[in-house]
C-alpha cells in the first residue's frame, strides 16, 4: 500500500541531515510518485572539516539528493549560520510559513521533539509553528536524540535503504563520522524493522496526523 501523501516538504537544519533522518522514507515516496521537496537551512561553512572548501558541502547536498532521485529544482539552500539558529527564529519561521504557502505539502518532515541540536531543535519548534494545519512526522538522529521515537515506523524496501546509503557516501567531506558507515545505516533501518517484522524500516515521532 502507498504512503497517503502527494507532496512532501523535508526539512534539513543541515546539509545532510534530512538523508541522516528520512533518506529511505524518501527514496520510497519519490518511488511511489510523491513530489519530494528538500530545503537544508545551513550548508555549515564553519564546520566544514580541514582540507576541503567552504562550498563543499552544498555540492555534496546536491549530489545526495539527486541519488535519491529528488529533482534538482526542488532542492533548496538557505544561509543559516550553523549553531545560531536560536537567535534567527522569526526569520525561520517566516521562511517556513513561504514554503508553507509556495509549495502546499500535506506532509512534513523535521526533527523529532528529542534531538538535543540546537539548531535541530529550532527547526523542531518552529515547523510546528509554521504546518500545523497537515501531518508533520520527527525523524530520528540517533546521536543528538536523548529519546529515539517510534510511534511511527515507515516500511522500506532494500532499494530504499541502498538509495539512502548512496547518497550519504556523497558527503565525502563527512565520512569520518562513525554513523556515516553503510553498516550503521543498513543496522538502524534493519533494528527499526525487526519492531514490525520486515526487514527495513525508519521511525518516527508522530507529531501531527491529519486524517
Amino acid at each position: 500500500m502507498k504512503l497517503p501523501f502527494s507532496k512532501a516538504l523535508i526539512l534539513a537544519p543541515h546539509t545532510d541531515d534530512g538523508e541522516f533522518g528520512c533518506g529511505g522514507t524518501i527514496s520510497r515516496l519519490l518511488r511511489e510518485g510523491c513530489e519530494v521537496i528538500y530545503v537544508a537551512f545551513s550548508d555549515c561553512k564553519e564546520s566544514v572539516p580541514k582540507g576541503f572548501d567552504e562550498n563543499v558541502l552544498s555540492r555534496e547536498m546536491r549530489k545526495a539528493t539527486a541519488v535519491l532521485g529528488v529533482k534538482p529544482e526542488n532542492v533548496l539552500l538557505l544561509d543559516y549560520k550553523v549553531r545560531y539558529f536560536t537567535s534567527e527564529r522569526q526569520r525561520i519561521l517566516e521562511d517556513m510559513v513561504r514554503l508553507n504557502r509556495k509549495y502546499q505539502p500535506d506532509v512534513v518532515f523535521t526533527p523529532c521533539s528529542q534531538d538535543f541540536h540546537q539548531d535541530h531543535n529550532t527547526i523542531h519548534k518552529e515547523s510546528i509553528r509554521a504546518f500545523k494545519r497537515i501531518n508533520i512526522m520527527g525523524y530520528e538522529l540517533p546521536w543528538n536524540n536523548l529519546v529515539l521515537p517510534s510511534q511511527g515506523i515507515i516500511k522500506l524496501q532494500a532499494q530504499d535503504v541502498d538509495h539512502k546509503i548512496g547518497a550519504i557516501a556523497e558527503y565525502k567531506s563527512q565520512m569520518k563520522r562513525g554513523y556515516s558507515s553503510s553498516e550503521f545505516i543498513r543496522s538502524l533501518a534493519s533494528t527499526r524493522g525487526m519492531r514490525i517484522g520486515v526487514e527495513y524500516a525508519e521511525a518516527f515521532e508522530t507529531i501531527r496526523v491529519v486524517l
